[in-house]
Formats: C-alpha cells, sequence, structure tokens
C-alpha cells in the first residue's frame, strides 16, 4: 500500500467516476494499482462528510472500504474524548481504520492502537505519521491473545466487529467479536475503566442486564440518525441509578443534550394531553433510541398525545427542545371522506407517522400526497383514542 504522486494524481483527477467502469478500464492504465485506487476513491467518498478532517489529507490510506463505512464520524469519536482524561493510557482494541484512537489521543496523554489484521495495523502506522499524533503506538495482533501482556491501562476501548458471515450485520452483543461478555472480567482485571461502542440496534435494557457493572451509557445520533450506543463499564459494581445522556450533532454542528436516570424513565407520570395545545415536538433519534418517552414530558413540562405516539405538545415554545418543534396549524379528523379531498390541500407534504394504523406508505397512496414540501403532517393516536392527522409548520 503506498500512496506516490502519480497515485494521487490519478485518485483526483478520476475522483467523480463510475467505479465499476473504472475497474473495467484498467488494462488502459497498466502502471495504476486499480483494485486499490477504486477502493481509495470509494473509501474518499465515504468519509467526505462523515469525516471532513481526514478528506482534506491525501496522503491517508485506507485498507479498505469497509473500514471507511463502519468507523465512527468525526462528531461521535469527538464526543468520545469527553469521556477520559488528559493523563490516561487508553487502549483501543479493536483499532480499525484508528479514527477512535486518533481521537483519543488529542486529549488523552497516551493511546495504544491495537489491530488485529496486518494490513489496518500498517496503515493506522502510516496514517498517524501524516495526521501527526506522536502519541500512538499501533501493534498488530489478535486482542484476545494479547491482553495479558499489555501494559494496564486507564481505559480500554472495544467496538466489536459487527458483521458475520456474508457480510451479515450483527445487533446482538452476544454475536459480536471479539466477545466483550467473555473478555470482560479480564478488562476490569487491568483497567478500572472500559467502554464499549454498541451496534446502535441492540436493544438497551438487555444490553444493560449483560453489562451489570455498566455505570452510564451515552446515545450518540448525528443529524437526527442514531449512529452509536457506548457503555461506560466500571471495575466496582454499580449501585445507584444509571444516567443516559443523549446526544445528537445537527447539520450545522449544533449539539442537542437530554440527559435521565434510566431507572426513573419506569416511575415517570407524565400528563396526557386532553387538547392539542400550540406547539407539537418530536423527540430527536437519541432520545428514542433511549426510550425517554415519559422523562422528556416530566422534564420539559410537555403533555404526552398519547401512551405510545411519543409526540408531546405545549403552549410554551422550548427553544433548547432536542428534536423537531412545530406549530399546530391544524387538526384533521382521520376520515375516509378527508382523505379522498387532502391531496388537493397538500399536494406534497412531509408525512410522520406516530402509533398509527397505517405506515407512511400507505397514507401516500391513500391520499395522493406526494413526498416533499414545506408541509409537515403527523398521522398518530391521540390519548382518547381519536385517530388525527396534525399540520405543522417547522419552527427553527
Amino acid at each position: 500500500m503506498k500512496l506516490d504522486l502519480q497515485t494521487k494524481a490519478f485518485i483526483r483527477e478520476h475522483g467523480g467516476d463510475d467505479l465499476s467502469r473504472l475497474l473495467l478500464s484498467a488494462s488502459r492504465y497498466p502502471e495504476v494499482d486499480m483494485p486499490f485506487v477504486v477502493d481509495q476513491i470509494a473509501a474518499r467518498r465515504q468519509i467526505r462528510d462523515k469525516l471532513p478532517s481526514w478528506y482534506a489529507f491525501e496522503d491517508l490510506i485506507y485498507p479498505s472500504r469497509l473500514a471507511a463505512e463502519q468507523c465512527s464520524s468525526e462528531q461521535t469519536a469527538r464526543y468520545k474524548q469527553r469521556l477520559v482524561n488528559a493523563e490516561d493510557l487508553v487502549c483501543d482494541l479493536t483499532g480499525g481504520l484508528g479514527v477512535d484512537s486518533h481521537s483519543f489521543s488529542q486529549k488523552a496523554k497516551e493511546v495504544l492502537y491495537i489491530e488485529r489484521f496486518e494490513n489496518y495495523a500498517e496503515a493506522a502506522r502510516h496514517n498517524m505519521a501524516v495526521l501527526g499524533a506522536r502519541n500512538i503506538q499501533v501493534r498488530q495482533g489478535d486482542t484476545t491473545e494479547m491482553i495479558a501482556a499489555l501494559p494496564d491501562p486507564d481505559v480500554f476501548y472495544i467496538d466489536p466487529a459487527r458483521r458475520g458471515e456474508s457480510n451479515k450485520r450483527l445487533f446482538a452483543l452476544e454475536d459480536c467479536e471479539p466477545d466483550l461478555l467473555t473478555l470482560l472480567p479480564d478488562l476490569l482485571k487491568k483497567a478500572p475503566q472500559v467502554i464499549a461502542k454498541i451496534s446502535p440496534m441492540a436493544d438497551i435494557d438487555h444490553t444493560l442486564k449483560l453489562l451489570p457493572q455498566t455505570a452510564a451509557v451515552h446515545v450518540l445520533s448525528v443529524r437526527n440518525e442514531c449512529k452509536e450506543l457506548l457503555f461506560v463499564i466500571e471495575r466496582e459494581p454499580q449501585t445507584a441509578a444509571v444516567p443516559v445522556s443523549c446526544m445528537d450533532f445537527n447539520a450545522v454542528g449544533e449539539e442537542r443534550t437530554f440527559r435521565f436516570m434510566r431507572e426513573e424513565e419506569q416511575g415517570a407520570q407524565p400528563v396526557y394531553a386532553n387538547t392539542l395545545r400550540t406547539y407539537l415536538y418530536e423527540p430527536n433519534a437519541s432520545v428514542m433510541k433511549a426510550g425517554a418517552f415519559k422523562s422528556i414530558a416530566v422534564q420539559y413540562d410537555m403533555e404526552k398525545l398519547g401512551m405510545h405516539s411519543h409526540l408531546y405538545t405545549s403552549d410554551r415554545l422550548i427553544d433548547d427542545f432536542p428534536g423537531r418543534t412545530f406549530e399546530i396549524r391544524e387538526v384533521i379528523p382521520f376520515q375516509h371522506k378527508t382523505l379522498k379531498t387532502l391531496s388537493r390541500r397538500y399536494p406534497k407534504a412531509n408525512i410522520t407517522v406516530r402509533n398509527f394504523p397505517l405506515t407512511v406508505e400507505e397514507l401516500r397512496r391513500r391520499t395522493g400526497i406526494r413526498e416533499g414540501g414545506d408541509v409537515y403532517l403527523f398521522a398518530t393516536l391521540l390519548a382518547d383514542g381519536q385517530k388525527v392527522i396534525l399540520e405543522g409548520q417547522k419552527k427553527g
């Protein structure tokens, strides 16, 4: 793997080409390692918006397209810095592309990157030098065989692989590798804390049962799409309630945070709306994933539309609400005669369904409303079981 001037120039020149056609044209460019170049172009496309600071470096090498697809985003990697201290030795047991290791190195005193695949480790050595990360030590080997010989770190970081045979996605912690549940006792003997990155599709309650020493959970979303679950696990058994931090990074880099105690959610008593107020609130993806359906209503003094609708209403405009806010302009009863004429008023609209018997696709088919535009429609059930469609004007 190398990026000489000729290869970099070729990647720059052909960065927008059709990659399948580029592969087929390999015989026209005998001096170019075409499979390698195509992988570099594909990976750079993957990280262009995801890792803009890496994209700016033409000398970086990507060991595979999958490495670029699976790596942390710049926002989520930077968030992890908050979980370690400036004097820490952080050991990244599943180095991959090295995005998290590099981010840790910008705060922690020293980072030990471990990766089982030689080409990944080789790329990481090269890339960390290009990025100027001088406090990262790269080691290649199998994590499960190396733990005993490692120096005792302050924090272990682990991101178990979530793909199985035939590139099948895996969500259950028990199915991922390395096996965190098997490794955890040995990790906690060497380090007081383990940070585990879990699939965003994993069930939080189930994972907490598997990891009873969890001290905190962090749910990270980017542009309202849940990306990561982080479980901070500590050596000492946990007896206190587990705090959950929900963080969303929007398109312009702003953060919206919501924090609650997992155990408090079970006992929270929200008020259910007898009538719709001025504003409608829809929590962001991290809040929804965390299951803070009642806690958010209580903390922000909002009324919940229905037990399972997860939409909220209030007469007060909440500026820092972690999600989308709409001013309710009309409440439309869900009736057959209404559906037949709805597309005349709203030929195009953004439709969301919450706790409703029809999907978005079914609702579009029955109403004839096309996707897009500036109109927002929410089909939902109210607390009394009434089916309605709410038309709202987006705020902010």
